[in-house]
């Protein structure tokens, strides 16, 4: 290469998007993986547009040798490069012509191949049992962008192509791939399979597996045919996800009122799979965990689970396969869009789950992440391939689709369901960006939904509105919130919805400005027209009675500071029964998000979770008891003679619902029970409660001696392995050996995941050193560490950041540079609550960073100064420990 060509190609490092010198139109891809070798070679031929003359052709590729290379133009004219370079710091392949190619159509011809790699991300190899022997399979797991890795080819969004993909495999495998097969040739134990062409698709959605499995099918009432993909013998575990599928197919077809664009559906069952599922087009690839379903292992928890999960995927062959984001800044396009219709689609399915409510989780996700300085927009800016991967975080999915709620409760369903119909027929088949699908809005509507969802897309952050009441009249105040408790700069246009003293007294506004006033005499007159609240007679009564609940239903995505009056008031409404559920987890939420931020005294949030000691509600209890967790781990490190007070309280606020519930399912009771028990109890095992860890134990060992039996049934198990591990030590360790011969005894892929959820949570830091070491022992799979490190217990964190230091480069090299590598930073770094840990911290990273974590890594470190905050706010409160101890002694 000479100086000038050098100096040329500089032109395309460094930059995140492709030149467009050439553009895709189809693909003709053939694969032959070898599953014994764990190598695959490859042919490509790419039919292209040149658009304008060049001497470079500029594709993507990494992890690839580059055998052979042709361009042949319409008129047959073949050219070689006179040199083929590959920049595997910018993932390109670039292919230097010395003659210039002519604007026009034709067709480019590469040989490859690379590894079957092990770090679940392009073509990969991950292994099954088969007869009591360990084969490998081959998966392909290709966004954000790792196409790439299985063939040279233009790995961005918007470059939309067909794709005719053929395999060679062992003969007795079963080959899968978007499209159905046309036809299979066998050559000895080989066989040939060739897939229909596909219509036009992104490169990310391509997909081929290649295993043994057995299936079960079904079909649509349009004739698309449905399959669910299971390890062999195990069909009976995918009816529950093929029924939920074939709904699913069925009811988004009516909702958006556009077809299912293939003419086949497949399910696959992974055994390793780095993220829950993937929506390649008509071959989405799942984790065990998330598509079987077992009667007899699975809990409530994990139907849910798998229901949410199904109709998520299927809801992308609309949302994201047909009408595609046109780059990763829209990517929230298709995950916040994909997990708002999957609670839409399931609460279509399973009415009394109530799922709605439980929505509120998603929310809380965003509102949690959003409340960081180092979040982000969401239509972020990409600048590197390698940072893709951190956008698909809950900024792109829990706000994305609480933002999408909001506005679907603002326009009302009709409008934003007839909009999304247009959408899809507009879009179909094409790219699209955020602003595309607020034009479509804007024109159904006649609303101007650019302006107000600008707010809410284009910057970071969400406002808490600051209210206020004097003289009937109530000041609105809107400010950026942010759990470091500092002032940020951000204004938004808010959907304010409110009730005055009963649900039949509401308003929606819209708060354009950072202050406003509303007067409520109009609303607080009666149906008749009079004004009786505000008579002269019942002025006492107004004041002492008449509660204000902005946020109904918290289907806005922001936080409500009241004042000390309107606080009072809601908390007697509370106290009375007046308020629904999404009411009072918002007002619960809100409060510990304020309180941590300094913004409001922890004694005055005990205070609120006490008025909660009598409630049955799943979605209330459920944020109750996660608030519990939080304050007891930061009182462990802020007020530590306390901690023992501290839950005894939270245990006396759990006994009015665990004396209803019990360790068994009572005949007929509903799935928020079975869901409720499981919380209840796992809450109980963690804070020491002695009834329920003697019961735990007694009921642990008649299950080792029956594993059937209705003693611990599969929604209370969880608490008992808790139980089990709490009371585990280096010196009585016998029970901890016991619960790691059940896990390699469990052939259910939920019991296991149940067993390793629970192993950290030992408080000996000798033991949680075992675990984390069995974690990346040859039986644990390497997708399962996402299960055993949220468990970690407080008591262990300073073993598990020793460990972590020491293991590193081992680490690294095991799991790559993926989102599990973002796992372990997270999960370990959020245990620690000082500035001096947070200090140590960014040190050992100082030389560490990567675009594939920087993002994950500078939030963990920011959580925990703001724990360090917090710890220092509390340490200054007055009478607190007081307070615990009253509470403590109120059951």
């Amino acid at each position: 290469m000479d100086l000038q060509q050098a100096q040329s190609l500089e032109q395309f490092k460094g930059q995140p998007r492709l030149p467009k010198f050439a553009v895709p139109k189809r693909y003709d891809l053939t694969l032959k993986p070898d599953l014994s070798d764990c190598t695959f070679s490859g042919t490509v031929l790419i039919d292209l547009s040149i658009v304008h003359a060049t001497n470079f052709i500029v594709l993507n590729a990494l992890e690839l040798a580059i055998r052979e290379v042709s361009f042949t133009n319409s008129q047959n004219r073949k050219y070689s490069p006179s040199d083929v370079v590959v920049d595997g710091d910018d993932e390109i392949l670039v292919l230097v012509f010395d003659e210039a190619l002519s604007v026009g159509d034709g067709v480019l011809g590469i040989s490859f191949s690379g590894i079957l790699n092990q770090h679940m991300k392009g073509l990969y190899r991950c292994t099954y049992m088969d007869g009591g022997v360990k084969k490998n399979m081959a998966v392909t797991q290709f966004e954000a962008v790792d196409a790439r890795r299985c063939f040279p080819c233009w790995d961005e969004p918007a470059l939309k192509a067909t794709f005719k993909i053929t395999v060679d495999v062992p003969s007795e495998l079963t080959a899968l791939s978007n499209m159905p097969v046309i036809h299979e040739k066998l050559n000895g134990h080989l066989k040939t399979v060739y897939f229909e062409e596909s219509p036009m698709m992104s490169t990310y959605l391509v997909a081929v597996v290649v295993g043994l499995f057995d299936h079960i099918e079904d079909t649509t009432a349009d004739g698309i045919k449905v399959r669910i993909y299971c390890p062999v013998g195990k069909t009976d575990k995918g009816k529950f996800a093929l029924n939920v599928a074939v709904k699913a197919l069925d009811l988004y077809k009516k909702y958006f009122s556009m077809p299912y664009a293939l003419p086949k559906l497949d399910m696959v069952a992974v055994p390793e799979f780095s993220a829950g599922a993937m929506e390649n087009y008509g071959l989405i690839t799942c984790r065990e965990t998330e598509l079987l379903h077992d009667d007899l292992h699975s809990a409530a928890a994990n139907k849910q689970r798998l229901v949410i999960v199904v109709t998520h995927e299927v809801a992308h062959q609309w949302f994201g396969n047909l009408v595609t984001m046109e780059w990763w800044t829209h990517l929230w396009l298709n995950e916040g869009f994909a997990t708002w219709i999957s609670y839409l689609a399931t609460d279509c399915l399973f009415p009394e789950w109530k799922i709605w409510t439980q929505f509120l989780e998603v929310t809380t996700g965003g509102l949690r992440m959003d409340a960081l300085e180092k979040s982000h927009p969401i239509e972020v800016e990409v600048h590197h391939a390698r940072s893709i991967d951190e956008v698909f975080d809950a900024i792109s999915y829990e706000k994305g689709s609480s933002v999408i709620r909001m506005l679907q409760d603002y326009l009302c369903d009709d409008i934003f369901q007839r909009s999304l119909s247009s959408y899809m027929k507009k879009y179909a088949c094409k790219n699209a960006k955020t602003e595309d699908l607020w034009s479509v809005l804007s024109e159904e509507s006649g609303v101007q939904v650019n302006a107000l969802m600008d707010t809410w897309t284009k910057q970071k952050g969400y406002p808490v509105l600051s209210v206020k009441s004097e003289d009937y009249i109530l000041e609105f105040e809107q400010s950026q919130f942010l759990s470091s408790g500092l002032s940020g700069d951000g204004h938004w246009i808010v959907p304010i919805t409110l009730c005055l003293g009963s649900y039949d007294k509401r308003k929606n506004f819209l708060l354009e400005t950072k202050h406003d006033r509303l007067d409520l005499y109009e609303l607080s007159c009666s149906s008749d027209g009079n004004s009786s609240l505000f008579e002269e007679k019942n002025q006492e009564k107004f004041d002492e009675h008449l509660w204000v609940k902005i946020n109904i239903g918290q289907t806005g995505f922001y936080r409500v500071k009241y004042d000390e009056r309107l606080t009072a008031r809601l908390r007697k409404a509370i106290e009375d029964n007046c308020l629904s559920a999404m009411d009072k987890f918002g007002i619960l939420d809100d409060t510990y998000a304020l309180c941590e931020a300094g913004e409001v005294p922890l004694s005055s949030l005990l205070s609120l979770m006490h008025v909660y000691g009598k409630e049955l509600d799943y979605i209330v209890l459920s944020r109750l008891i996660d608030i519990c967790y939080d304050v007891a781990k930061i009182s462990s490190d802020a007020i530590p003679n306390s901690v023992n007070d501290m839950k005894q309280f939270f245990i006396n606020l759990l006994l009015f619902s665990t004396e209803r519930l019990g360790w068994e399912a009572m005949s007929g009771e509903s799935h928020l029970s079975a869901l409720l028990r499981e919380a209840v109890l796992k809450a109980l095992a963690t804070f020491g409660h002695d009834k329920t860890h003697e019961e735990a134990m007694k009921r642990f060992q008649t299950y080792l001696s029956d594993r059937n039996t209705s003693l611990l049934p599969v929604d209370s198990r969880r608490a008992a392995y808790i139980v089990v591990m709490r009371n585990t030590s280096t010196v009585n360790r016998n029970v901890f050996e016991t619960l790691l011969n059940v896990y390699r005894e469990a052939d259910a892929v939920q019991e296991k995941t149940r067993l390793l959820r629970s192993m950290a949570s030992c408080p000996d830091p000798n033991i949680v050193l075992e675990v984390l070491n069995f974690m990346l022992s040859d039986e644990v799979r390497d997708q399962d560490i996402v299960y055993v490190l949220p468990g970690i217990s407080l008591e262990g964190r300073e073993t598990a950041w020793r460990w972590f230091k020491e293991n590193w480069d081992l680490i690294l090299n095991k799991y790559g540079a993926s989102l599990l590598l973002t796992r372990f930073i997270r999960d370990i770094i959020t245990l620690f609550c000082s500035h001096e840990k947070a200090d140590e911290i960014e040190e050992f990273f100082t030389s560490r960073l990567s675009p594939a974590f920087a993002m994950t890594f500078t939030q963990s470190i920011e959580q925990v100064r703001i724990k360090a905050r917090w710890v220092e706010n509390i340490r200054q409160e007055e009478s607190l420990q007081e307070l615990v101890k009253g509470l403590a002694c109120s059951g």
